[in-house]
């Protein structure tokens, strides 16, 4: 029975994610992201139909254990960029700092100007950072976890959503600065939106993001004590 369940889950899932894909192809609005509105499906029918987080999860799990793969993968376009990473180093590593300390900042700022306690400034630290390495911030910096998660979504969403239409207004069309900000300030899902731009921009959005977590496990405890202090 319960693998019956989860291949039902991961059957629909999947199902619900080629639909909203077809539409996006089809429309072409950011808003439309598959990885959003599928999302937002999902979510309408586990309340409405009462389904317990836990049960979508003895399929869901099938599919999370693909990100791993998913972010290896990222390693092929990478290589074939390699010559222009070599080439751009500066901008790039540049970039990935520069997002770092202003996914960071701006994060606790907003929320210490709104009043927020401490634990939920903590919280949103790492929000720009992809999910494992902000949960594990996070805990050595002892604030709730669970509340990260919520937050690196709506960095992802936001960036990827909102992320096109920043870089116009800004006038900024390089592919390499594209990359680079969607990767630093919106991880996956920005690399996923960078892709659409370009397979050298991916290449550079992949790398300013796995610059961006290795920074942010380092600085994070630094900022969180000069904001404190």
């Amino acid at each position: 029975m319960n693998i019956m369940l989860s291949a039902g889950i991961v059957v629909s899932t999947v199902f619900i994610y080629v639909v909203m894909a077809m539409i996006y192809k089809k429309f072409r609005l950011p808003v439309l992201m598959p990885a959003l509105t599928g999302t937002a499906i999902i979510v309408i029918v586990l309340i409405n139909l009462n389904i317990p987080y836990s049960t979508y999860m003895k399929g869901g799990q099938w599919i999370n254990q693909l990100l791993g793969p998913a972010v290896v993968a990222l390693a092929y376009p990478l290589y074939k960029q390699r010559h222009q990473l070599l080439k751009n180093w500066l901008p790039i590593v540049g970039g990935s700092l520069a997002g770092v300390f202003a996914g960071m900042l701006s994060g606790m700022l907003l929320a210490l100007a709104l009043g927020f306690s401490k634990p939920f400034i903590l919280s949103i630290v790492p929000k720009s950072v992809t999910t494992p390495v902000a949960i594990q911030i996070v805990n050595h910096l002892g604030a709730d976890s669970s509340l990260t998660s919520v937050f690196v979504m709506i960095a992802g969403f936001t960036g990827a959503v909102c992320g096109v239409y920043l870089l116009r207004l800004f006038r900024i069309h390089h592919v390499i600065g594209s990359g680079i900000a969607l990767g630093s300030s919106s991880h996956a899902l920005g690399t996923a939106k960078a892709l659409e731009i370009g397979e050298q921009a991916s290449s550079m959005s992949s790398i300013a993001m796995t610059i961006s977590a290795i920074v942010a496990s380092f600085i994070a405890p630094v900022v969180v004590w000069i904001v404190f202090h």
